[in-house]
């Protein structure tokens, strides 16, 4: 009999414990991070935590303004397939797929998707007048920048959300129009200093009378020790139109002697590098 009690109440402390269990995690599915639930009308965010672990091992990147609306969760046309959700919180570029019934089409925040979205979480605003405002962010007040602080500390440690990179406004991009030299290119092939407000350091790639940043993107490709790295830093225009990875072409700018065939094949890469990477021009090169 006197084992039987004991049994019995192992068993209750269990029960009990698993009740505990159940209803701290009930309890914080709906808390943001300063321990309140919001609502729609207050412009916050009603959704739990999930176990899924952050395995993403893709270098940071930078994004530009249009290359960060691209990522939208909406159907690409061209390939049918669901884009992923990002969105970008004081310049930090997170990847909100996981939440996607809330930042996707048809969710309750869905227009911060594609978008710097810090001044209107701060504020707890769905006024579209404060997307797409990073230089906002430093003209909170205390108490917004302290909302600000929690909503990353949410998205990074609470929900998990993997960052992808940096968001560069439009404003803080290079001049396109600067004339740069061949140092220049070298002095930028993806092993220097990375910027202020940048994820990874510029990957400038001359492309005959154009200058590309491919750091906005396509790192896992130009980077060190990738694929494509030998055109890291050059002016590739021979290389590329010629398809060669040959450190010799690929440090050899001269195009002269191309055939009209091997010129249509440097423009697609033009045409590539501008229209479906959208690339940035972060300057020219003397023709």
């Amino acid at each position: 009999m006197k084992n039987m009690l004991e049994v019995l109440g192992y068993i209750v402390v269990i029960v009990f414990a698993y009740l505990g269990y159940c209803f701290f995690n009930l309890a914080s599915h709906n808390d943001s991070p300063q321990g309140k639930k919001y609502n729609d009308k207050n412009g916050k965010e009603e959704e739990g935590q999930d176990d899924d672990d952050n395995d993403d091992n893709e270098k940071p990147r930078n994004f530009t303004q249009k290359q960060l609306l691209y990522f939208d969760g909406s159907t690409d046309p061209k390939t049918q397939e669901t884009k992923p959700v990002y969105l970008s919180v004081n310049g930090i570029v997170f990847d909100v797929t996981k939440g996607k019934e809330y930042y996707g089409p048809g969710g309750p925040y869905e227009l911060f998707a594609g978008h710097e979205c810090g001044v209107a979480l701060a504020k707890m605003s769905f006024d579209t007048e404060y997307l797409d405002d990073l230089d906002g962010c430093t003209k909170l007040n205390y108490g917004e920048k302290e909302e600000l602080d929690n909503w990353i500390n949410k998205f990074e440690h609470w929900r998990c959300y993997p960052i992808k990179g940096r968001l560069i406004p439009d404003c803080k991009l290079p001049d396109p129009d600067r004339i740069l030299s061949l140092e220049d290119l070298w002095n930028n092939n993806g092993e220097g200093q990375v910027p202020e407000g940048y994820a990874s350091a510029p990957i400038y790639i001359g492309a005959h009378d154009k200058v590309y940043d491919v750091s906005f993107g396509g790192v896992s490709f130009y980077g060190k020790g990738c694929s494509y790295n030998v055109f890291a830093g050059r002016d590739a225009a021979r290389a590329l139109a010629t398809m060669s990875l040959d450190p010799e072409v690929a440090k050899n700018p001269d195009i002269s002697d191309l055939t009209e065939k091997q010129i249509k094949v440097l423009n697609d890469w033009k045409k590539t590098f501008e229209e479906r990477k959208l690339y940035p021009v972060v300057g020219r090169l003397k023709v």
